[in-house]
């Protein structure tokens, strides 16, 4: 029998022993957040936890274990020959439930039994999850962030993009939200992540970068729709070096009619998100702005939200919370077109490779 305990912090530095991460909460905790790349076996599903919770609370604690006891030997039973009938004996799993105990503990032991090597993560995602945090904190420090800034509608997100694409090492907050961080960035159709997904998405994200190469991220405020960047990442974000992307405003509404079809499809929901606003412009601006575009004037409605709000915003967050836009590299797009963004794409990459 081979079953080792292991401290979460030595978990992450000895990420790459474990051929699979299992995680054996239920499904709910599971979809909640996760370790990256794990699978989900849970030992009792989600209606067995809430069956075995109120049990252990309004009979008693012995009635409780039993009853949890062959739930999860029968589901156990059924993981092992579902997923291990094919497993060579020196298959190196790593385990772990909500704090390390019963669940996950059941499942290494008999996986242990069986003959395979497995590592039982010490306290479970809750402690994971605390290291975790604190590698966020490490892997930051010793990362070099380049800040791609520019008024609404400037081609950030699809300068990013392209060079994600072209190689360059990306963080996209935007993507790893699934929210395009503004009063009207909600994507239809895709829940946000829950804040503790988001972070575990990030962590992952910066333990694979090189820390010889920037890495560009756009200059994202606290927030992403309701998720919060981590703090020591912001910070770091804004004391680093920045990338000043213009665009013509006419070339800006353009983009920002292709990037946001959904809105004109959708001219209700636009007009109902554009009530948010009333707070901040007046009942008379935003309800003029909502006639316009059902009158079908997205172009005029979107070039006045550009002046009146969120250039102005932009502006006054730039200046207060990046040190480095003084001193930006500025980059004009002569158009939006795929052409000008792989130009400047390619501007940027001889640049880190050639810096002066």
């Amino acid at each position: 029998m081979s079953l080792t305990p292991l401290p979460a912090s030595e978990v992450i530095a000895r990420w790459t022993e474990f051929d699979t991460v299992i995680d054996a909460r239920s499904e709910a905790e599971f979809a909640l957040d996760h370790l990256p790349d794990a699978v989900n076996w849970p030992t009792l599903n989600n209606t067995q936890r809430i069956e075995i919770g109120t049990l252990y609370k309004q009979v008693n604690p012995f009635e409780a274990r039993k009853r949890g006891a062959f739930m999860a030997a029968r589901n156990i039973a059924a993981h092992i020959e579902r997923e291990l009938l094919d497993k060579a004996r020196d298959w190196k799993p790593l385990a772990y439930c909500w704090r390390g105990g019963q669940r996950s503990g059941s499942l290494a032991l008999v996986l242990s039994q069986i003959g395979f090597r497995v590592t039982l993560v010490e306290g479970g995602y809750k402690a994971f999850r605390a290291a975790l945090v604190q590698d966020t904190a490490r892997l930051v420090a010793a990362l070099c962030f380049k800040v791609i800034c520019g008024p609404t509608g400037s081609g950030k997100t699809r300068l990013l993009q392209t060079m994600a694409a072209a190689g360059a090492q990306v963080l996209d907050l935007e993507d790893l939200a699934q929210h395009r961080s503004s009063v009207l960035g909600a994507i239809p159709g895709q829940m946000q992540p829950s804040q503790k997904r988001f972070e575990t998405l990030i962590w992952d994200k910066l333990r694979h970068f090189n820390a010889n190469q920037p890495i560009f991220v756009e200059s994202e405020s606290k927030k992403v729709g309701n998720l919060s960047v981590p703090s020591c990442l912001i910070e770091a974000m804004r004391h680093s070096d920045c990338v000043d992307l213009q665009l013509s405003d006419e070339e800006r509404v353009a983009l920002l009619l292709e990037d946001y079809s959904h809105l004109v499809r959708d001219v209700t929901y636009f007009c109902d998100r554009l009530s948010v606003l009333i707070p901040l412009k007046g009942h008379k601006v935003v309800e003029a702005w909502q006639q316009q575009a059902h009158a079908g004037g997205f172009a005029p409605v979107v070039m006045d939200l550009l002046k009146q709000h969120y250039d102005p915003a932009y502006l006054q967050s730039m200046q207060r919370n990046f040190t480095g836009i003084a001193q930006a590299q500025k980059i004009q797009l002569p158009d939006r077109s795929s052409e000008s963004l792989q130009a400047a794409a390619h501007q940027l990459f001889k640049e880190c490779d050639d810096p002066q």
